[in-house]
């Protein structure tokens, strides 16, 4: 697949088949997010593959406990019609977890950490391509308490969650959503 047309093309998914997903795509799929830069190539992610269905509808009972509470503060209508039930449909939950340990050199700079944040991106980017090659939809997911979802997988209260990617086959196409032109959010310092 051309790598333009993947990035052109590839949408957030929220209706998922229940068909389950082979570890070997699975597993391509991570070797994916691994080729992405670090800072100090500290590579500072780490991964939970997550099938288990009582495992996923504890993750959400807390984004959708988190949804309601969002709503109560911020006043977003759009919240209230929000449904999160694509968490427990989606056959594969992936949890990428950041070491703030391994950030590189910004753990000095003033306004530092977040270099291991940039890195988990960078990875999360791979992996959404890397299903997308696959014919897989994908959903980049971050209406979590950290806390909380630290105590769902067991993660050390060291770590970060940074994100959750749903990852299944596509119960329906999404459609596609309009980016604003580059020259609009593009300077030139010449």
């Amino acid at each position: 697949m051309e790598l333009f047309t993947a990035m052109k093309e590839r949408r957030s998914c929220r209706h998922y088949l229940p068909e389950a997903i082979s570890e070997e795509t699975i597993e391509k799929i991570l070797e994916a997010a691994t080729w992405a830069p670090s800072p100090l190539n500290t590579q500072p992610w780490e991964f939970i593959v997550i099938t288990n269905k009582e495992v996923k509808e504890k993750i959400f009972d807390e984004a959708n406990r988190c949804r309601v509470w969002a709503l109560e503060e911020s006043h977003w209508k759009w919240l209230d019609t929000y449904l999160v039930d694509f968490l427990k449909q989606a056959p594969v939950i992936i949890a990428v977890v950041g070491d703030p340990k391994k950030t590189g050199v910004d753990m000095f700079m003033e306004e530092g950490m977040v270099g291991y944040l940039s890195a988990c991106s960078a990875a999360i980017q791979n992996m959404h391509l890397a299903a997308y090659s696959y014919g897989l939809g994908t959903l980049w997911f971050t209406l979590f308490d950290k806390k909380a979802l630290r105590g769902i997988l067991n993660i050390d209260a060291a770590k970060t969650p940074v994100a959750l990617i749903c990852l299944g086959k596509k119960a329906s196409e999404p459609a596609a959503i309009p980016r604003k032109n580059v020259k609009d959010k593009t300077t030139y310092v010449r």
